[in-house]
């Protein structure tokens, strides 16, 4: 386990990979998964305050998928698998070092920068952001 949850945070972490990546199979959802994780982990930029999954998810202005029905209701037993995954420390590119993502919509492409962070990739539609080395370390 690389941060400690509680019942409720492993459920709150499998409903927003699921809100924000349902469309994207189980890869875009353990990369979402692997952004959330991140921000709780790192002590830097806007998430020094992050503690906890639950923090993380409810930042205010962070993640649409919180709005989405989608979110709503009990995660599934292979919901929450996904999320043990990441919990354990499973990680998947481009999410590895990331802190941020969005999806621009499928015909179109990623910035290059986004929040003045350089593109680590693209998975699908989601486009994955990562700090430079050395500014978050807690993630390299």
């Amino acid at each position: 386990m690389i941060i400690n949850y509680t019942t409720k945070e492993l459920d709150l972490l499998a409903r927003i990979m699921r809100a924000e990546a349902q469309t994207e199979g189980e890869l875009g959802m353990l990369m979402v998964g692997n952004v959330i994780v991140n921000r709780v982990l790192v002590n830097c930029y806007t998430f020094k305050d992050i503690d906890s999954i639950n923090d993380a998810i409810f930042q205010p202005n962070q993640f649409v998928g919180t709005n989405s029905s989608l979110f709503y209701g009990t995660a599934t037993t292979s919901e929450k698998n996904l999320a043990k995954r990441i919990l354990m420390g499973e990680y998947y590119y481009p999410a590895t070092h990331a802190l941020w993502f969005y999806a621009p919509g499928s015909n179109n492409s990623c910035k290059q920068t986004w929040y003045n962070q350089n593109l680590a990739g693209r998975y699908k539609n989601h486009c994955f952001y990562r700090p430079e080395n050395g500014i978050c370390p807690e993630i390299f």
